[in-house]
C-alpha cells in the first residue's frame, strides 16, 4: 500500500532554497567537487586556487589535456566566486537603499512632529492672548 503524505508536507530541501532552485550564494559554503582524476572539497575560492595549482603542474608534467580539464574547472569556481562577489555588492546596495530610505522617513516624521508641535505652541500662546483681553 502506497504511504500518504501529510497535508503539509514539505519537499525535500525543507525550503532551504531559493525560489529559482538554486542554494543561496555565501563564501563559506562547502562544494563536493568531482574533478578529472579525484574528488575535491572545499569552498568556491579553495577550489578555485586547487584546480588552478593542479592545472600548473599537469601543464609543467607536459599533460594539455589534464591541464586543461583542471583549468576549466577553475574557471567554473572563478565563475561561482564572481557570481558571489555580485551578490553581495548588489546586497550591500539594496541594505544601503533601505538604509537611506528609513532615514529620510525618520526625518519627515521629525519634521512634521516638530511643525505640530509649533502649530500647537501658537495656537496655545493665541489663547492666552484671547484670555487676556
Amino acid at each position: 500500500m502506497k504511504r500518504m503524505r501529510s497535508r503539509y508536507h514539505r519537499p525535500s530541501g525543507g525550503g532551504s532554497r531559493q525560489s529559482n532552485g538554486q542554494t543561496p550564494l555565501n563564501r563559506n559554503h562547502v562544494f563536493d567537487s568531482n574533478g578529472p582524476d579525484m574528488r575535491v572539497r572545499g569552498t568556491a575560492q579553495q577550489l578555485f586556487e586547487k584546480y588552478l595549482q593542479l592545472g600548473r603542474d599537469a601543464t609543467g608534467t607536459g599533460d594539455r589535456i589534464l591541464a586543461e580539464a583542471y583549468f576549466q574547472h577553475a574557471e567554473h569556481y572563478f565563475r561561482i566566486l564572481n557570481a558571489m562577489t555580485q551578490a553581495a555588492q548588489q546586497s550591500q546596495m539594496e541594505r544601503q537603499e533601505r538604509h537611506q530610505q528609513r532615514a529620510r522617513s525618520q526625518q519627515e516624521q521629525d519634521d512634521r512632529r516638530q511643525s505640530d508641535e509649533s502649530g500647537a505652541e501658537n495656537d496655545s500662546e493665541e489663547q492666552v492672548e484671547e484670555t487676556a483681553e
